[in-house]
């Protein structure tokens, strides 16, 4: 059977059901009594086990058997939750993490977990933990096989979805059951045979019992294949009944109308079996009173739920990223018209192309909002790490998050992964004292972290705060002066802001000893660089005692940007939006000196210019002296800078293209577009010019 084409479904919904455990693993362990919540733990294992046995990846369907009969036995009260048990159902959950993720890099998903297997079994065995004695190997137990029900053989929630999306390309579903002859002697071989006839014509999907089982002659004289093929029933029946010794074959078809009645089968049977409905059959005057409004209710729930299955689909991000090339395209297409329209001034030809603008501007819309990912599929990792790293440092934390259905461009998700762990670790490690610490302080002995996102304007803020000890304003300036990154001088004039973003500066690490969680020598500026480089930035704002609030501002996408055009001898160039402030014509006189640096008076604020000629190295030129300078202010974070242009040509859309790889460590520069009259114009990179 070749699963290659099923493959990223099944990374993909693997990642999600393991991410479903850890969710619901944490819920538990503020909930041990929780029935509920164990039952859908269970029911995220159960559907990976079935996923990775359907895709032969065994280890991670046996290590996921083990979580299985753990939970089995928490649900059917045999053992109670403790932190302990968690722990250890958590390390099964990373295990497996990292086994799909190395399936995703190209690997086989097999990893050496016979320790904690054997912890796994103790624990089902209801024998006492300690983990700290090394454990010994032991022989996996096998799953179990399959279930097969009165409707035909069991299927988990993967295969159907395997079935469904092979019927809507056209294929057949088939369970096609072979019964021997009670007298086959070699009934291994004739299994062999019905494979060899039935792979010809399509794909095998499923085997009841399993493959090794048949291999292995574990059966009676019956076996059933579940086959995706283009052919009908009756050409395959008229095949396989050419082997000899076989007695009969039964064909099914298995429709979409039996796999949606296949699913509701599986939920009441599911909700037949869960402690909630139990207790109702226990409590028939309560269940007497709620069922007259229950068909009512069930219908329109039923109703919902199909309505939004119906309507959402899977994309692949690769098509979504070509399908925003070619709009990218049309962009620069849509810019072309509109200038040949401004020169030709016909009515008709004007009406088209604004009526087209209108039309792409929506189409853009929707394209970009189709990127958009809420940043929860990052902040969702958070919290089973700040448990554990709590653990590793002895403190008490509670970890809140705010906003996580706040959406941002699938490529600013990518990379602000890791920014937010290195920032939370230092929150942990740095920003939150000790219990003894926070009681002596007054405080709780448990630390709040707070991490929100919410949307303002054309930007997204991530903020992180928390109720810690601060920045120690002398201990910093002390470091920053130690590491020449800020004079004596100086640091006496900073503000405790500046003194706070000091932290943020190359390098700099106030951790008096290395540990796991940080005080590696590498420092804060790791994470400015990336968010700078995603367009963004970061500043800090911090009450010594008090706690820290880290706050980062990021563009909503990074595809189609508003730049504003300026020009340099005859030259045009980008600079974006998002990083000016004003622009302005001044004087030459209002030009001043200071440190050799030419300077202008910006509403109290003495900001540097940047002159870009000079900068790209232009000043060959021929030189026109006039008396006035065209001047653009950008920022970047609390700093400002001048950039000396010619002129300003206007604000447009642009689509942001890369330099390539031949052109990447060009000073200034972030990249590239091309305008509407077909000419390219280089995008100035802001944060480069100001340091």
């Amino acid at each position: 059977m070749d699963t290659n084409q099923y493959l990223d479904m099944f990374i993909e919904e693997s990642k999600e059901h393991l991410q479903a455990c850890n969710e619901q693993l944490l819920a538990l362990e503020n909930n041990p009594d929780d029935l509920g919540i164990v039952n859908e733990i269970f029911r995220a294992a159960h559907t990976l086990k079935g996923m990775s046995a359907t895709m032969g990846f065994e280890d991670i369907a046996d290590l996921t058997h083990k979580m299985e009969n753990v939970l089995d036995a928490i649900r059917n009260s045999k053992i109670s939750v403790t932190t302990e048990i968690l722990d250890v159902v958590f390390e099964a959950a990373d295990d497996l993490e990292l086994m799909v993720l190395d399936i995703e890099a190209g690997g086989d998903g097999k990893k050496d977990v016979s320790n904690l297997v054997n912890t796994l079994n103790r624990i089902e065995a209801g024998e006492p933990l300690d983990l700290a004695e090394d454990t010994v190997a032991v022989t996996t137990e096998e799953v179990p096989a399959d279930v097969v029900t009165s409707s035909g053989v069991y299927y988990d929630e993967f295969e159907l979805t395997v079935i469904s999306q092979s019927s809507e390309q056209g294929f057949n579903a088939y369970e096609i059951t072979v019964q021997l002859r009670e007298d086959c002697l070699l009934k291994v071989a004739r299994v062999f045979m019905t494979f060899e006839i039935l792979e010809k014509s399509g794909e095998v999907i499923k085997t009841v019992p399993t493959v090794e089982k048949l291999e292995n002659e574990e059966f009676d004289q019956k076996f059933t294949i579940v086959l995706l093929t283009n052919e009908d029933a009756d050409e395959l029946k008229a095949k396989v009944m050419k082997v000899s010794e076989i007695e009969d074959v039964r064909i099914t078809h298995i429709t979409d109308e039996y796999v949606q009645k296949y699913k509701q089968t599986e939920l009441e049977q599911q909700d037949e079996q869960s402690p909630e409905v139990q207790n109702e059959l226990n409590a028939p005057t309560v269940k007497a009173e709620k069922t007259k409004d229950t068909p009512k209710e069930s219908a329109q729930t039923k109703k919902t739920s199909n309505s939004t299955s119906n309507k959402t689909i899977r994309v692949n991000i690769d098509r979504l990223d070509i399908l925003m090339n070619l709009f990218e395209e049309l962009v620069i297409d849509r810019g072309r018209l509109q200038s040949i329209a401004s020169e030709l001034h016909n009515p008709e030809l004007n009406e088209s192309v604004e009526r087209m603008t209108r039309v792409s501007g929506d189409l853009q819309n929707i394209i970009l909002n189709m990127r958009m990912v809420p940043v929860e599929t990052v902040f969702n990792r958070f919290p089973k790490m700040v448990r554990q790293l709590a653990r590793d440092l002895n403190k008490k934390i509670n970890l809140e998050i705010i906003g996580a259905e706040t959406e941002l461009d699938r490529t600013v998700i990518d990379e602000i992964g890791d920014p937010l762990v290195h920032l939370i670790r230092n929150a942990l490690d740095h920003g939150i004292e000790s219990p003894e610490e926070r009681i002596a302080k007054g405080k709780p002995e448990e630390g709040t972290v707070t991490l929100r996102a919410y949307h303002s304007g054309n930007h997204v803020f991530i903020e992180l705060e928390d109720d810690g000890a601060g920045v120690n304003r002398e201990r910093v300036v002390s470091k920053a002066i130690e590491r020449g990154i800020v004079s004596e001088e100086l640091a006496s004039t900073l503000s405790d802001r500046q003194v706070a973003e000091l932290i943020l500066a190359s390098g700099f690490s106030t951790a008096t000893a290395i540990t796991d969680v940080s005080g590696r020598g590498v420092g804060l500026d790791v994470v400015k660089n990336t968010i700078e480089s995603l367009g963004g930035h970061i500043s800090i704002d911090s009450k010594e005692g008090k706690g820290s609030l880290f706050q980062v501002q990021l563009p909503l996408t990074l595809s189609i940007i508003s730049v504003m055009l300026v020009e340099l001898d005859q030259e045009i160039y980008a600079i974006p939006l998002s990083s000016i402030i004003e622009t302005a014509i001044i004087q030459k006189s209002d030009i001043l000196n200071a440190h050799n640096q030419p300077v202008i008076d910006f509403r109290g604020t003495i900001v540097p210019l940047v002159d870009l000629k000079e900068i790209f190295e232009m000043k060959d030129q021929e030189v026109v002296e006039e008396d006035f300078q065209s001047i653009v202010i950008v920022r970047k974070g609390e700093s400002l800078a001048g950039l000396v242009v010619d002129s300003f040509i206007g604000q447009q859309e642009i689509v942001l293209k890369s330099l390539g790889n031949y052109l990447q460590s060009v000073f200034a520069i972030s990249g590239a577009t091309i305008l509407g009259n077909g000419q390219v114009a280089l995008i100035v990179d802001c944060n480069a010019l100001i340091k």
